[in-house]
């Protein structure tokens, strides 16, 4: 990357509010970098399908909606660079975002980092994970075919999640700590009627066991007696919360006592000419639609900054 140019806005991450602000600031005729270190699409790429994303009547698979997404951008003159962003100088009037190939300047960034999968911090979780623990069904549900799994959790995606795996497991069991669901309602109900799907109430993981061949089962302790049980299963998905992507972000910028960036409506943060969108921003729903709102009022906030640089400059 070249340390001459200098960016009006450079959006760090690729899901959908790192594309949305890449559209809206392409389209105002900033010039505008997005740089992603996978792949575009973020959290996206860890599902199959959404049905809840306004326009689509009979739902879209994800893989279709990021070439969408990422077509109507590129329509636009999205310029976009697969590489790990690794520190943010703020100290200047001009952010310094530093990668492997070099440092790239901008006048103002959005913060679209997005967020990773909580683990459970168990016993076999680590020594485990890519061999029976997953954090991903999509990824993973394909290869338990007529096996037993099990699905940690009880928010929305946990059940989504357990739901979608009885495609391919002979049985789904959800462990959940509490005597009742967090997903909402709807989710319940299909997962409640689904006769492949075993809820165990009041349980969490004390251990995931294993052997050479991956996981072999759980150990299941009683939220309120405390009493130990086996369950036998060759598969563990884990969803039980998020954490956001913010290990690189200097800590002027302010978060919640979770770790999310704390932004204004404007999705401007504590550091003047940093924005946050998408699921690294506190808030209340994290979704497809909202962070592509919260893409698109950061673009738009960031724009009315470089234009305010302008006429003080």
């Amino acid at each position: 990357m070249t340390t001459t140019a200098l960016y009006d806005m450079v959006i760090v991450g690729g899901g959908p509010a790192g594309l949305a602000a890449a559209l809206y600031g392409c389209r105002a005729r900033f010039k505008t970098l997005l740089v992603e270190r996978i792949g575009l699409g973020g959290q996206l790429l860890t599902y199959e399908k959404v049905d809840n994303y306004p326009g689509f009547p009979e739902g879209v698979t994800t893989s279709e909606l990021i070439e969408l997404f990422k077509a109507q951008a590129v329509r636009f003159g999205m310029e976009h660079r697969s590489v790990e962003v690794t520190g943010l100088e703020l100290s200047n009037s001009v952010k310094v975002l530093h990668t492997p190939e070099g440092p790239v300047r901008a006048k103002a960034v959005i913060l679209a980092t997005g967020c990773t999968p909580r683990k459970l911090q168990v016993k076999g979780e680590a020594e485990f994970t890519g061999r029976g623990v997953s954090y991903c069904a999509i990824c993973d549900g394909p290869f338990y075919r007529n096996q037993e799994v099990a699905v940690i959790g009880g928010g929305d995606t946990a059940v989504e999640e357990a739901v979608y795996l009885t495609k391919f497991a002979a049985h789904v069991h959800i462990i959940h700590r509490r005597d009742t669901l967090r997903a909402i309602k709807i989710l319940q109900e299909e997962a409640l009627a689904n006769p492949k799907i075993t809820v165990h109430w009041n349980r969490i993981v004390a251990e995931i066991l294993g052997g050479p061949q991956g996981v072999t089962g759980l150990v299941l302790q009683d939220t309120t007696t405390s009493a130990l049980s086996q369950l036998d299963v060759s598969g563990v998905f884990v969803f039980v919360g998020l954490l956001p992507n913010t290990q690189w972000i200097p800590e002027d910028v302010r978060r919640d006592n979770l770790g999310f960036l704390i932004t204004d409506d404007h999705m401007a943060t504590s550091v003047a000419g940093v924005f946050a969108a998408g699921d690294v921003r506190s808030k209340s729903l994290r979704q497809i639609v909202t962070a592509v709102g919260d893409g698109a009022t950061a673009a738009f906030s960031a724009g009315r900054y470089v234009e305010s640089l302008a006429h003080h400059g």
